[in-house]
């Protein structure tokens, strides 16, 4: 159990920006920061992050939240997990305890998962260094390949013993349940027996971008033709090979510094560069390259540059990648390495300096890559040549900057010397083409947008002006709710000839003060059951308390309701709730001041109700023509009297909503 001292700490230390940052590329936008969602598939930024406020919020996906609840959001961790990765990055003693049999059980089955990921990666890396067969075979391997001690333990490097189920035993003697082994993959369950999955190989484990272990890939040492050189985890509930990048976690950080991603193929070649000092590279993990592989890199860069040997497989495979790349509107350059070579060899027997140099002086455009690839397959055959020049204008097809795209064209002219007007109109080919075999897809999904637009049309149309002006309140209470403000208020005095009249004198009250006593006066609760939740527990926030932070006042609300007030508060950091005059609500302009903007809001509700009731009582008089109606009808003209009252206090006519 983490004391409430710690976690406040924590909340207290953490600084939003610096926490996202690690996992989403920002970009200052004025007082905030503006990235690409990370919940999903954008190209313009949806992603909003205000350290004044401390909060974040999604536009996209509708998330939002502080560095806790991004940290639930975006790498699925509970709310005791967020407070130690956040601790630990901040440097925050923090009261770690075993984790219990009774806590494994109660674990969800995913934090169930991570757990038994998380043992099986401290008991290889122990094995390795601690224990004779694992010194001998794995640690020797590593050795080999030149890992210091530094590197081995920075990667968690591992050895599972050659035998059936050394594994599989010691988890389940430490209480771990053999159905999370097996859904992780570390255990292979028969009907009669189970068995470690990576008996004899070296391990490498796996992690997330904020550094859990999701899986392992293990490497046999022995020349066994029947088993695979190297092995990975299943996909599971938390491994998923096509969305994980090998060496995200320590590379994140190099690579939004840098603004560049060294993409590789292996996993010792990330460690070796990194022991090199070149860290802002990744790897497939042995796989293919997938578009959510490369998202995860534009969360943190525009730019990636892919390394590969001279390997002729490993070439066409290269520009496969690119081609992928590219379509995600990417920027890409390809350095290859001396033949025999690769980036883990080159970099073993290179210094830093000769390697920063080597990679500068040979990255080179996709355009040029591709174009000397090719033209040495070609041979000086016209009709290998015309083929590759389609194939470079394939790839320039899947750009989808329009300016880049003709920029590259021009660049494929003057290396093929061909006219940009041929080169032009096989483009156009190739997109007409590209159309015509998606052209159903994208009818359907026009027709879709068409019904969502008009959904959305008919929702701005009738929308819901009480719950927008009670959102404003729960806005104004969060935003200014503890200021001290002048508020004009109206007393009933008797003059000096003992006549009534009103008298319009200027108090000082608390924001919250005013707008709780104004919805008092009125006997007015707020209608939406979220907003008159948040309201009761802020209005009950202020009396008890004599401070009021935002960021605190997050911290202490559950994960539902903080979302919401998230959601509130990031309101004005883009315009989506604009023609505001024409609904009949009022808003803050610049030269207002804040009491002027409550009582415009408070006022501007008590219209609307108002004209509710009269609404109401309408309906009353026209359904039964045969009652006698008067007093109803005196109500109405009552209500209509009230309504010009309150135009006269907002300084305009406010035309009814009909």
């Amino acid at each position: 159990m983490i004391s409430k001292e710690t976690i406040d700490k924590v909340f207290e230390t953490a600084r939003v920006e610096e926490v996202i940052g690690d996992f989403v590329q920002l970009k200052r936008a004025g007082s905030n920061f503006k990235g690409l969602s990370p919940f999903s598939d954008e190209r313009s930024p949806s992603f909003m992050v205000s350290p004044v406020k401390q909060i974040w919020k999604d536009f996209s996906s509708g998330k939002g939240g502080n560095s806790v609840a991004f940290l639930m959001e975006h790498e699925h961790f509970s709310y005791p997990e967020a407070i130690r990765y956040l601790a630990k990055k901040y440097n925050i003693e923090i009261e770690e305890t075993e984790v219990s049999n009774e806590d494994k059980e109660v674990a969800n089955e995913r934090e169930s998962m991570y757990l038994v990921s998380e043992f099986a990666a401290k008991y290889f890396h122990e094995t390795l260094l601690n224990v004779e067969e694992g010194k001998a075979i794995g640690l020797s391997y590593f050795k080999e390949r030149g890992f210091t001690n530094e590197t081995i333990a920075k990667f968690k490097l591992g050895y599972s013993p050659n035998t059936w189920d050394a594994l599989t035993k010691e988890a389940l003697g430490k209480g771990y349940k053999l159905d999370y082994l097996e859904k992780t993959g570390l255990t292979i369950v028969g009907e009669d027996k189970q068995f470690d999955r990576f008996k004899g190989r070296v391990m490498f484990p796996i992690q997330s971008m904020s550094g859990r272990v999701l899986g392992f890939g293990g490497r046999i040492l022995t020349q066994d033709k029947k088993a695979a050189k190297y092995l990975n985890s299943p996909e599971s509930d938390i491994y998923h090979k096509s969305k994980v990048l090998y060496g995200i976690f320590h590379a994140k950080q190099s690579i939004a510094k840098l603004d560049n991603c060294f993409l590789v193929e292996g996993y010792t070649d990330v460690i070796q560069m990194h022991q090199s000092g070149i860290e802002n590279v990744v790897a497939s993990s042995g796989t293919a390259l997938t578009p959510d592989q490369i998202r995860l890199i534009n969360r943190l860069t525009k730019n990636i540059t892919v390394l590969f040997d001279g390997d002729a497989a490993g070439l066409r495979a290269s520009v496969r990648g690119i081609d992928l790349i590219l379509e995600e509107g990417m920027n890409v350059k390809v350095c290859t390495f001396p033949d025999g070579e690769d980036p883990d060899s080159f970099a073993k027997k290179s210094s830093y300096e000769d390697l920063v140099q080597y990679l500068h002086n040979n990255a080179m455009d996709f355009i040029q890559f591709k174009a000397s690839l090719l033209v040495k397959e070609a041979n000086n055959d016209p009709i290998k040549k015309a083929d590759l020049i389609r194939d470079m204008i394939t790839s320039i097809s899947k750009i989808p900057d329009r300016i880049k795209r003709e920029i590259y064209i021009q660049e494929c002219s003057r290396i093929m010397d061909i006219s940009e007007d041929v080169l032009f109109s096989t483009l156009a080919q190739i997109s007409k083409k590209d159309v015509q075999e998606l052209g159903k897809k994208h009818k359907e999904e026009q027709k879709a947008f068409e019904v969502h637009k008009n959904d959305n049309e008919i929702a701005r149309a009738t929308i819901d002006i009480q719950y927008q002006l009670e959102q404003k309140i729960i806005e104004i209470l969060l935003l200014y709710g503890n200021k001290d403000e002048e508020f004009e208020d109206v007393l009933i005095k008797q003059n000096e000839k003992g006549e009534l009249v009103e008298v319009k004198e200027m108090n000082t009250y608390k924001v919250y003060q005013r707008i709780f006593l104004s919805l008092q006066e009125d006997e007015t609760e707020l209608a939406n059951p979220v907003f008159k939740m948040i309201y009761d527990d802020i209005i009950n926030y202020f009396h008890q308390s004599e401070s009021f932070e935002i960021e605190h006042y997050l911290n202490q609300l559950n994960p539902e309701i903080a979302q919401e007030v998230t959601s509130i508060l990031m309101n004005d950091e883009r315009d989506v709730l604009h023609n505001w005059e024409v609904k009949n609500i009022i808003v803050k302009s610049k030269g207002e001041t804040i009491g002027q903007y409550v009582s415009e809001t408070i006022l501007t509700l008590r219209w609307y109700l108002v004209n509710k009731i009269i609404d109401e009582l309408k309906t009353m008089v026209t359904s039964d023509p045969t009652i006698d109606n008067s007093e109803t009808l005196s109500m109405v003209v009552d209500y209509l009297g009230l309504t010009n009252v309150f135009s006269k206090k907002l300084g305009r006519i406010i035309s009814r909503h009909n």
